[in-house]
């Protein structure tokens, strides 16, 4: 076992109220047989979710399985969550012992976790890169549950992070016409780097056999629903909290034969689910990680202690940022 030192405090982020959150300093064990401690390098903030967290608009009925691993308190506040954080391995196993790994553990400097709940990250996958682990997760998941073949057209509605990594996981299907749609003419050069096509919706291209959604917005999915071929597939991956979000289930919906299905990572896709644990998901997601252009995802970087002032900003709708970066 390497290094155990005692006695520092590790500092964690916390949602303590409607739009506010604080830093707050908390003991860390010495790591036990078979766990390990690691120090943060890096975090990501994930826009859709967080942003619900520090409004405390998770629903009552969703607090049970909105739980993070390794979450502290209890929604709505105050709580401490996140769920992207890649550090060093400061002390555990031998084979642990110095690697770089990803965890799903809330944003917070130092933590003592099993080993079993840290991931290695490859050597050709960047520290900073790795942060977006879960979202790719999120991502693979979502093109297991339709599984989309060699050529054909495909969009995504939302160009945000998850989209953006849908999107690039279709592109590198033989053949496939993939179209990232967003109301941001801006994203056009993200598509670019992504080696996708890209449109506004009023541009979108129509008889998509496949659609992916993911803006969260009721007019993404109404575009979603709209580009989609008969008896094509929408795939639902956004997720609106205690919102009501209309859906035009009328018109041609019927007489299209139109199939909307949800996507959500907190169970393997039925097709891979023989073959795939979570954590074996989890290490192909952060394999597929060694594209240099996700790189055009992550955002400027902020450091930690700057947090508090800073989530209402990086957090707001508007806000042209797709990952916002934590260095610790």
């Amino acid at each position: 076992m390497a290094n155990d030192r005692l006695g520092e405090d590790a500092e964690a982020l916390w949602y303590v109220g409607p739009g506010r959150a604080e830093i707050r300093r908390e003991p860390v064990a010495a790591p036990g047989p078979n766990e390990v401690r690691v120090r943060a390098l890096h975090g990501a903030i994930s826009r859709g979710t967080e942003r619900l967290v520090l409004a405390g608009r998770v629903p009552a009925g969703e607090y049970a399985r909105m739980r993070g691993p390794h979450m502290g308190g209890e929604f709505p506040f105050p709580v401490k969550y996140g769920y992207a954080t890649v550090g060093r391995v400061e002390a555990g196993p031998d084979n642990l012992a110095g690697r770089t790994v990803f965890a799903l553990h809330p944003h917070q400097s130092m933590f003592v976790l099993s080993a079993a709940a840290v991931t290695p990250v490859p050597d050709n996958v960047p520290p900073r890169r790795a942060v977006l682990a879960a979202n790719m997760e999120t991502a693979l998941n979502a093109t297991w549950d339709v599984a989309p073949g060699p050529s054909g057209r495909i969009a995504v509605v939302g160009a945000g992070v998850v989209g953006a990594l849908v999107a690039g996981l279709c592109g590198r299907i033989p053949g496939t016409q993939v179209t990232l749609v967003d109301v941001q003419p801006s994203r056009a050069a993200l598509a670019e780097r992504l080696g996708v096509g890209f449109a506004v919706p009023p541009a979108a291209p129509q008889d998509c056999a496949f659609v992916f959604h993911t803006s969260a917005s009721a007019a993404g999915l109404a575009t979603a629903l709209s580009v989609a071929a008969d008896e094509g597939t929408i795939v639902e991956l956004s997720w609106y909290g205690a919102g009501d979000v209309p859906v035009p289930l009328g018109g041609a919906f019927h007489s299209r034969r139109l199939r909307l299905i949800s996507s959500q990572v907190g169970k393997v896709a039925p097709s891979r689910r023989a073959e795939f644990t979570h954590a074996r998901r989890l290490a192909a997601a952060i394999d597929l990680l060694a594209e240099p252009a996700l790189d055009a995802l992550l955002s400027t970087p902020v450091a930690f202690h700057e947090l508090p002032q800073q989530l209402p900003r990086l957090l707001a709708p508007e806000a042209d940022v797709l990952c916002p970066l934590i260095d610790y």
